[in-house]
């Protein structure tokens, strides 16, 4: 285990990062639309919880075709959400409460309206036509224009990630959606356009960036055809060749020494990077001393039941059953990769693109929510890395209801994945359950729901007489902060309590080694969290609806368990040999010597 120094501990290893996907948080304004001074007027509620930073999805302008991932202009605001001078009186604000803000930076792509993209288009001799990517078109005999390779788009695989512009008979690239074309990083000057961007935001007192797909900004110079894995569609996975190109490196060292190492504070940075078949490219990119990023999204606890099965092709929208081996062998490989290899994690398991933990992990009845959103609690606050909290996540906020109909489902790629296979199997009912079923349980609309405040009409998150832009979950009346901030065994002041908890052990459970315990159990993860002292702590989880044994193999004084209830005992002595526990029922102790 490496020696920890004050070098290695910097100031956002132990910061506990709170996700506000902005639409959803909290509307002040009457617009049915969450904004800006929403978040301000919650900051005192976020640090009561032991919230040290916040990242905020995409707030800036934007048509809103993938609900901001779409920008037209880096430099303005969402009018919806308020404007810049909102912005800096977050800032201030945060600063008096000793917290910090960071930002999504969007920078793959744009919104077609950007006014860059405007120029782009405009002709072929424009100065800004290679700052995106254009390709002329494939003819076939007939004289029909066919796009250039068989890349297929990642929100809509049955559509083709080249967009044909009749102005100019070009096609141009736009992996996500049509409405947002992909830069041409080949570009110095798009790079040095990007670093502006990130200067103008660091000036203004952001404490860092959430990278969005950062690993698709280097592609494959040449462009070719995609690699058949989807017999019978016309469009195929590109992955391969605009994911993790030769350039990588070269552009975020560039982002690094020109912009982020130019500034006197520590610069936080996460990337999120997917598809990425190479594990070792993600310890270094994250190299504590060599790398370019501070620590990356990884993928693989949230996917742990995808590509076995569903609709062919929809990796994302793929649902399967997956065992409690599963889960431990994605933790397990992450926690000691990052330590092995000098690298760092991020701790999160669920976002805006991913369902509700405790709805993908645990049973999100109402008999055990409560109870499997403690679970996760225990498992996030006791992992090596910087961890993240995402808006709800702290309340025990489930999925979008069973009953509900596919048209409350608002995100794009829902709308593509639900057309796509009506269009594959028209009339099939046995299809067409299964796409539902995926819905319900992977869909990014799951965690896009309002924020539950209260019990009142739309559960507080707007005014009684609007219209909120998503439905509010049903469950309000009885999962809202409300109702949890005055019971003290609520989901909310289980999370409080436990990050607490972590922030009081920082050199066991934030930099801690990783060790696994009773590695067979085919109920229970288990692991070991060691300090460089020697102090020593269980962590036991009960990932199943049944009663379980965990055999740690040592003697442990249990002192932090989810079924904690009012006048019980906060620990008990625990035995050397087995040690029942009930179902989804976690327990944390210190191993006694």
């Amino acid at each position: 285990m490496a020696l920890v120094t004050e070098k290695s501990r910097p100031w956002w290893k132990e910061a506990v990062i709170y996700q506000i996907y902005p639409a959803s948080f909290l509307d002040t304004n009457g617009d049915g639309w969450g904004d800006i001074n929403g978040i301000t007027s919650r900051l005192d509620y976020l640090k009561g919880l032991g919230v040290d930073v916040l990242w905020l999805s995409p707030i800036y302008e934007s048509p809103m075709a993938d609900m901001g991932y779409d920008i037209s202009n880096y430099k303005r605001i969402h009018a919806p959400y308020g404007d810049m001078d909102d912005v800096d009186r977050l800032i201030r604000e945060l600063k008096t409460r000793d917290m910090k803000l960071i930002m999504d930076l969007v920078v793959n792509h744009t919104s077609n309206q950007h006014a860059w993209f405007l120029e782009s288009r405009s002709s072929t001799t424009n100065p800004k036509r290679d700052w995106y990517i254009w390709k002329k078109p494939v003819y076939d005999a007939a004289g029909n224009p066919h796009p250039p390779n068989n890349w297929g788009q990642i929100l809509g695989e049955a559509n083709s990630a080249w967009i044909y512009d009749e102005t100019t008979q070009e096609y141009y690239l736009a992996i996500f959606t049509p409405e947002q074309p992909d830069l041409n990083w080949e570009n110095p000057a798009v790079r040095a356009a990007v670093h502006d961007i990130l200067r103008f935001w660091l000036d203004r007192g952001v404490a860092g960036f959430r990278m969005d797909v950062i690993n698709l900004i280097s592609k494959h110079p040449a462009f070719p055809d995609a690699d058949l894995v989807m017999p019978g569609e016309r469009y195929q996975p590109g992955t391969p060749f605009f994911a993790n190109g030769p350039r990588l490196h070269e552009f975020l060292a560039e982002i690094k020494t020109k912009v982020l190492d130019t500034y006197p504070h520590e610069v936080m940075t996460v990337g999120e990077m997917p598809f990425v078949p190479d594990e070792r490219d993600i310890v270094a990119i994250t190299h504590q001393e060599t790398g370019f990023l501070n620590m990356v999204f990884n993928f693989d606890l949230c996917e742990i039941d995808a590509c076995r099965g569903g609709i062919p092709g929809d990796f994302r929208m793929s649902v399967g059953e997956w065992e409690v081996a599963d889960l431990r062998a994605a933790v397990v490989r992450w926690q000691r990769l990052m330590a092995d290899g000098g690298g760092w994690n991020s701790v999160y398991c669920e976002n805006h693109d991913q369902p509700r933990s405790v709805s993908h992990f645990c049973d999100d009845s109402d008999e055990w929510r409560a109870l499997g959103s403690k679970l996760m609690a225990m498992m996030e606050t006791t992992l090596c890395g910087t961890l993240f909290v995402y808006q709800g996540e702290e309340l025990g906020m489930r999925n979008l209801p069973r009953e509900w109909g596919v048209e409350e489902y608002k995100d794009v790629e829902s709308g593509n994945f639900w057309k796509k296979v009506n269009q594959m199997y028209p009339g099939d009912e046995a299809k067409l359950d299964s796409a539902r079923k995926a819905l319900r349980a992977k869909a990014r609309d799951n965690t896009r729901t309002p924020v539950q405040w209260t019990s009142d009409p739309h559960a507080g998150f707007c005014k009684p007489e609007v219209k909120p832009w998503m439905r509010v979950n049903d469950d309000y009346p009885i999962v809202n902060a409300a109702a949890q901030l005055e019971d003290g065994q609520s989901v909310y002041h289980f999370w409080q309590r436990m990050l607490r908890f972590r922030k009081e052990r920082p050199e066991v459970f934030v930099h801690g080694e990783f060790q696994v315990v009773d590695g067979e159990n085919k109920q229970v993860f288990a692991y070991a969290r060691v300090g460089a002292d020697g102090e020593r702590w269980i962590v036991a989880l009960n990932f199943t609806g049944r009663d379980a044994m965990v055999r740690p193999g040592e003697k442990v004084k249990w002192e932090v368990w989810n079924y904690v209830g009012e006048g019980e005992e906060f620990f008990v002595e625990g035995l050397e040999g087995g040690v029942k526990m009930r179902p989804w029922e976690g327990m944390i102790g210190r191993v006694v010597v």
